[in-house]
């Protein structure tokens, strides 16, 4: 299959148009005439992703976060970003990214989907209120926060979670917003949420949102977005059988020693 035909069914999925204006998602990397076999899927392109993509013989690297992301000047194996698009591009691969459109079209229902939310809406409306980033709803019966945070640790396969909060506080509405989701809080909390669950939280604030009166889950920015890989694995063994396609299975460990 040509790369510009599974790049139209990617796109079909989460139109590149829906992403923000400050984003990079796309191809990034290949020849929209090669020809596709294989896909390898991973959360970032990075150099051991690109390895095993290419031990597996795929030609596509998909990732949810964009390798390029500002723009560069030089292509030079003097930095990260060079060393891995020249390595790429030896290897004969492609690269292609499916970040903020993923987020709006995908990544917040699916999350909400985990932790089993009811009535959801999106949490920060961007193209209209059907399309945004993140999720908000109910729980089907009340929890405590400990209790929300024992779910959210098996929803997304976790070792750990961080929780600025009361843990027996009881718990009726959430947001949810993967990734890097300190900016929702005030959304959140507007909003009328119990508490938000997301990543790259810093003390001040979440210190700051139980003052303000919500409770943050932190999952870590890879915690909720590597549902990611197993999403698409599961599109694209649905809409390009034809393909082969590999999930990264490497183990990310992000320790608290």
């Amino acid at each position: 299959m040509k790369l510009k035909n599974v790049t139209g069914t990617l796109n079909e999925l989460a139109p590149i148009q829906y992403s923000e204006n400050w984003d990079n998602p796309g191809l990034l990397i290949g020849d929209e005439e090669m020809e596709i076999s294989g896909i390898y899927i991973a959360l970032d392109a990075t150099s051991d992703v690109i390895e095993a993509a290419h031990e597996k013989k795929a030609e596509l690297i998909l990732t949810h976060h964009p390798l390029i992301f500002h723009p560069i000047r030089r292509v030079s194996s003097d930095n990260y970003v060079g060393k891995r698009v020249m390595r790429i591009i030896s290897c004969g691969m492609a690269l292609f990214a499916m970040h903020t459109d993923f987020d709006v079209t995908c990544m917040a229902n699916e999350a909400a989907s985990r932790l089993d939310l009811i009535e959801t809406k999106v949490l920060e409306p961007t193209l209209s209120e059907d399309f945004g980033l993140g999720a908000m709803g109910y729980l089907k019966e009340d929890l405590s926060l400990k209790e929300l945070a024992e779910r959210t640790k098996q929803a997304f396969e976790l070792d750990n979670v961080s929780v600025y909060g009361d843990l027996d506080d009881t718990i009726v509405k959430v947001a949810v917003l993967p990734g890097s989701g300190s900016s929702g809080i005030d959304t959140a909390f507007l909003e009328g949420c119990d508490v938000l669950i997301t990543g790259d939280i810093g003390h001040h604030d979440g210190t700051d949102a139980i003052e303000k009166g919500i409770s943050i889950i932190d999952a870590g920015h890879y915690g909720v977005e590597k549902l990611f890989t197993g999403y698409m694995k599961q599109y694209i063994a649905k809409t390009m059988p034809e393909l082969k396609v590999f999930e990264d299975n490497t183990v990310r460990k992000f320790n608290v020693i």
